[in-house]
């Protein structure tokens, strides 16, 4: 649904829009954890609104509870038709990055969930058990809603979320990362892509880092992840740009934490966020595919 769309609904004072619209940011940051892409989820929100437009209210008990188990549902639905084109996606694939409104860093527990690395742990967990975990740590929903939404028993939806939390657990960021931290490798990633020179960069780089760009085949990046501080530190020195009149540099907030963004010319050319553990910075993240960069040119509201 585009903002058009949304401009027309809000002029239409019907209950179903008023109730949609009220937790429209809620819907589509429940289909983005579970797809990691805005364009998906944006899709999975048209088909909810669909559905819901012809649900007669008088029989809703709850809307939100209703709308949300629609939301997965249909996320789900989606979720594996994704999982078959990224069978056939050139490289790695990249989370779409967001730029995100102030609240979501403020929100440490939603920033935590939306953030590249963990969108990329949910990666590692089968479609309903991405969709129990989401729903139960991210949103705290009871086990009974979420058994509504996934077609499972109660019972069934806590063998899966203590499955999915132990799998999450062995595989989210292994340390608590202060803002200073966070903010001195940023700092420090900055100052590399403004100069094309990662010598100042590489007492931050962990021995075991993983570089990750995403092209899909549309913008050059590496074909394959890029693993160590020697490897990592040889890539950028040969790929960070020198900035010119055509190029700039800045941070921003990214999937509520900071990143940095390259641009060329008007556009982006890259989207650059850290995973940081224990000061070190474990996972860089490059995002130059363009179908993915749309979003990143005006702020995304997420909400728990």
């Amino acid at each position: 649904m585009n903002a058009n769309e949304e401009r027309t609904l809000a002029h239409t004072p019907d209950p179903a829009t008023a109730a949609f619209l009220a937790h429209r940011n809620l819907l589509f940051t429940v289909a983005y954890e579970m797809l990691g892409s805005a364009a998906d989820a944006e899709d999975v929100l048209q088909e909810t609104w669909l559905r819901w437009s012809g649900v007669d209210l008088a029989v809703v008990r709850d809307q939100r509870a209703y709308l949300v188990r629609v939301t997965t549902r249909e996320a789900l639905i989606r979720l594996r038709t994704l999982s078959r084109r990224k069978e056939s996606y050139v490289g790695p694939w990249l989370p779409e990055p967001l730029l995100t409104t102030p609240d979501v860093a403020a929100d440490v527990e939603l920033a935590e969930s939306v953030s590249l690395a963990m969108l990329l742990v949910l990666e590692t967990l089968a479609p309903t058990e991405r969709a129990v975990f989401v729903l139960r740590e991210v949103f705290d929903l009871p086990y009974g809603e979420i058994a509504d939404a996934v077609g499972k028993t109660s019972a069934a939806v806590r063998q899966i979320a203590h499955r999915a939390r132990a799998h999450v657990a062995a595989r989210r960021p292994r340390g608590s990362v202060s803002s200073a931290e966070s903010r001195a490798a940023i700092a420090a990633f900055h100052r590399a892509v403004e100069t094309g020179d990662p010598r100042g960069l590489l007492d931050l780089l962990a021995p075991d880092v993983v570089f990750l760009g995403d092209g899909g085949g549309r913008a050059r990046a590496a074909l394959a992840p890029v693993v160590g501080v020697d490897a990592v530190a040889d890539l950028l020195r040969g790929s960070l740009p020198r900035i010119g009149a055509t190029m700039t540099v800045t941070s921003a907030q990214v999937n509520g934490h900071p990143a940095v963004v390259l641009y060329r010319g008007d556009g982006i050319d890259t989207v650059f966020a850290l995973r940081v553990d224990h000061g070190l910075i474990t996972g860089v993240y490059a995002v130059r595919n363009p179908e993915k960069l749309a979003r990143a040119v005006h702020e995304t509201v997420l909400r728990r």
